[in-house]
């Protein structure tokens, strides 16, 4: 018997694919508690059309971010940290100060644990940190950081 599986069903398959089983396991097993569906041409064909509606929801989050990255990749964020004598700044700039300047300055609400620095940013100057928007996407976006 042919059955379209609803969840992802350990050593048979994945949520959405299409599996041969036993009759006595569809019956007994995966139909009874829900886990599949029989493999009728009306489930195959709604599930094909899941298939496509969710294909084109990843394309248009793919675009999005896409779209997000230029924003965030075409205007530098200043920040003004306190800075001590030696022009060393009191502890470091963090992803949360980061997300805020960027709120503050361009209007976008980014996660903080989007971002990522290749270190401490601890000195005045310009540093370059990773946003990750989607999986395929990371913006580099600019930082300035500049004593108050």
């Amino acid at each position: 018997m042919q059955v379209v599986l609803l969840q992802d069903v350990k050593s048979l398959g994945k949520k959405g694919e299409v599996v041969t089983v036993k009759d006595g396991y569809a019956k007994n097993m995966l139909l009874p508690q829900r886990l599949g569906v029989e493999a009728t041409a009306k489930n195959l064909n709604d599930l094909k059309l899941q298939k496509a509606n969710a294909d084109r929801k990843a394309a248009e989050l793919l675009a999005e971010a896409r779209e997000l990255a230029a924003k965030l990749e075409a205007a530098p964020v200043k920040l003004s940290v306190k800075m001590g004598s030696g022009g060393k700044a009191f502890g470091s700039v963090s992803t949360k100060e980061i997300a805020e300047g960027i709120k503050a300055e361009l209007g976008l609400d980014i996660d903080k644990k989007k971002i990522s620095t290749d270190g401490a940013i601890k000195d005045a100057g310009e540093y370059t940190v990773n946003v990750k928007l989607h999986p395929d996407v990371t913006a580099k976006v600019k930082v300035l950081v500049a004593a108050l």
